[in-house]
């Protein structure tokens, strides 16, 4: 695209404008076609602003709010009452036209309720789920969803997570005919509850769902597939479990080396080597959980997110954008609703 606006909510996250808004000026000066407006405290953005050099002022757009929803605020008061927030400012520039897509790093509760609020779902979809890409041991990435939008889900729901998934894998990775796995306490068909049973035959009857069957938990990184759907409680667990993982693996390297000057030495020569796996891992290349299905594009960042992850979010969403995510997705689950029998 030719030209790209993105709303940023520059009060969310756990750090705050100082984080936001030196992601916005990497974004803006990485990439000459992108148009952001930077919805908070104007005071405060443009104090913060202040400090860059060559900054493109025609593509930094500042639109001020008088309120700010906490992180550990609840989600209904924060629909009720925070109307004139830079959260809820950003979601109705989506639905009014004026930006293509935003990206919040706030309160993940109350950015749900008031995009469902807001922007509404697409037609077919019941409830939006949040999706997000994670390394694989192949060159592909998984998407997995849901990762706690909703954690009470029917067969249904899962159903809709299946095609909206299949889509994120097929426009943002560019896989043909992305493989959609069941996430499962076993391969076999005879394992799982009602609404993991369920679901499967769901997706076995309609043929424009690539369903490769059941996946564990172990397999998620595998590269078996390319989608893996599950319902937000599960979700959720499987991946703060793996980025609990992540830290652990980091940590022990880290104490490992540093242990004695042997250790020291053997790290030192094994830096190259350990250099590109973390660059392949790195968590913050990751961070951006897509709020998919709903009519327009909302990206949520890690709360705690840098400002090179933060970057990365942004990113995220000017892909979506590119490739017409919730366009896509209507079109594929109108299609689908029709081959099912």
């Amino acid at each position: 695209m030719t030209h790209l606006t993105i709303a940023l909510d520059m009060m969310g996250g756990d750090n705050g404008p100082p984080v936001t808004i030196e992601a916005a000026v990497l974004a803006v000066k990485e990439y000459s076609h992108l148009h952001l407006i930077l919805c908070g405290d104007s005071d405060i953005i443009r104090h913060g602003l202040e400090s860059y050099s060559d900054l493109p002022e025609k593509r930094l757009e500042i639109l001020h709010t008088e309120q700010k929803v906490e992180m550990d605020e609840r989600p209904s008061s924060a629909l009720r009452n925070k109307q004139d927030s830079s959260m809820r400012r950003v979601l109705e520039l989506v639905e009014q036209g004026r930006a293509d897509a935003c990206v919040s790093a706030g309160n993940t509760g109350a950015l749900l309720t008031m995009a469902y609020y807001v922007l509404k779902t697409l037609p077919g979809i019941d409830r939006p789920a949040l999706i997000s890409s994670l390394p694989t041991s192949g060159r592909q990435k998984v998407y997995l969803l849901d990762l706690g939008a909703n954690v009470n889900c029917d067969s249904e729901i899962l159903f809709q997570y299946a095609v909206m998934g299949s889509v994120m894998a097929e426009e943002v990775e560019g896989i043909s005919k992305p493989r959609v796995g069941l996430l499962n306490v076993g391969e076999e068909q005879i394992k799982g509850n009602d609404q993991v049973k369920h679901t499967a035959q769901i997706l076995s009857s309609v043929p424009g769902i690539n369903y490769i069957g059941y996946v564990e938990g172990n397999d998620i990184f595998t590269g078996k597939a390319d989608v893996v759907v599950t319902d937000g409680f599960v979700g959720n667990i499987a991946l703060k479990a793996c980025e609990g993982l992540g830290k652990l693996i980091l940590n022990e390297v880290k104490r490992v080396s540093g242990k004695n000057l042997l250790t020291r030495m053997m790290a030192r020569l094994a830096l190259p080597i350990l250099r590109k796996i973390y660059a392949r891992v790195n968590p913050d290349q990751y961070n951006g959980a897509s709020l998919i299905g709903l009519r327009g594009i909302v990206v949520k960042s890690h709360g705690n997110a840098s400002s090179e992850a933060l970057l990365y979010a942004i990113k995220e969403a000017m892909h979506e954008v590119d490739r017409q995510v919730p366009t896509k997705i209507k079109h594929k689950i109108e299609t689908l609703l029709m081959e099912r029998p």
